[in-house]
């Protein structure tokens, strides 16, 4: 599977983006999907991830303000991003699995997109 990442941008203290991560083939309901971000100097961490069956887990730094979805006919996975702040500010990849279920271990997921950049101004 290809994967496709974008939505990402410029925005202030307290306000909203959603990234989208479109995929290619036709079996995108069969994997599980995974947001992580990678802030500058630092490791890559995991966001949240989503199920085949729509599960979901979210890490607890964004718990509450952050929400994975999957749009299985649209084969594209979301992240709706609220209440941002600037520890926010990393590049999002959106990453898939050859299985149904939830992990937050990045070496877990064989596929990845290329990146989108989200900064969030104080």
């Amino acid at each position: 599977v290809q994967l496709q990442a974008c939505g990402g941008g410029l925005v202030q203290a307290g306000g909203s983006l959603t990234l989208s991560c479109a995929a290619s083939g036709r079996t995108f309901s069969s994997y599980g999907m995974g947001w992580f971000r990678q802030a500058p100097g630092k490791e890559r961490g995991f966001v949240a991830a989503i199920s085949r069956n729509g599960g979901t887990y979210t890490a607890e730094s964004v718990k509450g303000r952050f929400t994975i979805s999957r749009d299985n006919g649209k084969n594209t996975a979301y992240l709706q991003m609220s209440s941002l702040k600037p520890e926010d500010t990393a590049v999002y990849y959106c990453a898939a699995r050859d299985s149904s279920g939830i992990t937050t271990l990045n070496r877990q997921y064989g596929y990845w997109g290329q990146g989108t950049l989200v900064t969030v101004s104080s």
